[in-house]
């Protein structure tokens, strides 16, 4: 069971799930250049921006709620730049001070408790308390997130723009760009814009649209191009992604 809404922090989404009851086979969390804060099953963790699919094996009946954060946003509410959590997933105590990220455990722990005993969703109820948190840190970060640059580099490359013309608009240098896109999306321009375009692709693919239709409107040289891309970056083909 899964369920998601657009969330109440800027360009975030609020997530949901719990696993099936009996045994299942790994399932592959595609990359997306964006950052989480999941709470799975009391504990919580952040997981980084993914530079190729992360599989995961679940515990049956394994429960999660997480917020996650658009390319670029992460780092301002995690206190540390992308590029040092890049593939990874850590518990949240190893970026927080540890009266601050015990105060959260604490308190996802009781909306956990609270939400489905008076009958409502765990996601929204225990995902509100990630969304007062994050929002509190964002208005206090020393960190705040470059929305100008940001914005420049993901309508880039979401357009198909070369690195030298993103860099023109944003008024730097393509290695210092390459620098700040590392802080900001754990890659580098190019590596954000196959991401994009592999999801954008997926997401078509899934609504049905032919493969060779998929890598026109997604920007790939041909159909054999998108085959090479996706298997890249998840490791299988788009047909085993969108069975």
């Amino acid at each position: 069971m899964y369920g998601e809404r657009v969330s109440r922090v800027p360009d975030a989404v609020l997530w949901w799930s719990t696993a099936p009851g009996s045994a299942t086979p790994g399932r592959r969390v595609l990359p997306d250049g964006c950052m989480d804060v999941i709470w799975a099953d009391g504990a919580l963790l952040v997981a980084g921006p993914d530079t190729a699919a992360h599989v995961v094996t679940d515990r049956p009946g394994a429960r999660y709620v997480g917020l996650r954060f658009g390319p670029g946003t992460g780092p301002a509410v995690f206190g540390v730049p992308a590029r040092e959590l890049r593939d990874l997933r850590v518990p949240l105590d190893d970026l927080w001070p540890g009266a601050e990220a015990r105060r959260l455990t604490d308190r996802a722990g009781e909306a956990a408790d609270v939400g489905p005993a008076q009958g409502s969703a765990l996601g929204p109820v225990l995902g509100a308390v990630l969304e007062e948190e994050a929002a509190r840190r964002l208005g206090a970060t020393h960190r705040p997130v470059d929305t100008a640059l940001v914005g420049c580099v993901v309508e880039g490359v979401r357009a198909g723009r070369p690195v030298t013309r993103i860099a023109a608009d944003t008024g730097i240098g393509e290695r210092r760009l390459h620098r700040r896109c590392l802080d900001a999306f754990g890659y580098g321009p190019r590596t954000l814009g196959r991401i994009l375009r592999m999801n954008r692709a997926v997401d078509l693919a899934r609504g049905g649209t032919p493969p060779a239709t998929v890598a026109a409107v997604a920007g790939y040289a041909d159909q054999a191009h998108l085959s090479r891309e996706v298997r890249s970056l998840t490791g299988v083909t788009l047909g085993a992604l969108i069975r």
